[in-house]
């Protein structure tokens, strides 16, 4: 059993930048695939980026370019640093871990058992 816990969200202008943090509690990071998603009200929910447990990380195409994602495992807590922000970021975020996988980490919602509450993040 893990437990997440999001923060860092809120409003912030096209162009700037945010950094949320997922702190995990019961288990440790960096052992299983990490990732973040975010969802539009009435959309499905899309991977955004995701770290596999020797630290390789991938990105929605989106994103690429804009947003890195990262793990402290010391400290327990995944990150995901959102640089030049546009209004199409808008949504929910959610950090979620796979306790299947280490590596080949999976960009569909359906693969990620655990889940943090969300935090929600709005550019305009």
């Amino acid at each position: 059993q893990v437990q997440l816990v999001e923060s860092g969200g809120g409003s912030v202008q096209v162009g700037g930048s945010l950094r949320l943090s997922c702190v995990a509690s019961g288990d440790t990071i960096g052992r299983y695939c990490m990732g973040w998603f975010r969802q539009i009200p009435d959309r499905e929910r899309e991977g955004v980026a995701g770290i596999e447990s020797d630290g390789s990380t991938s990105y929605a195409d989106s994103v690429k370019g804009r947003f890195t994602i990262s793990q402290d495992s010391a400290k327990n807590i995944l990150y995901l640093q959102m640089d030049s922000l546009k209004p199409e970021d808008t949504a929910m975020y959610y950090c979620a871990a796979d306790l299947s996988r280490k590596w080949h980490c999976s960009p569909l919602q359906s693969d990620y058992d655990f889940w943090g509450q969300g935090t929600q993040v709005t550019v305009s």
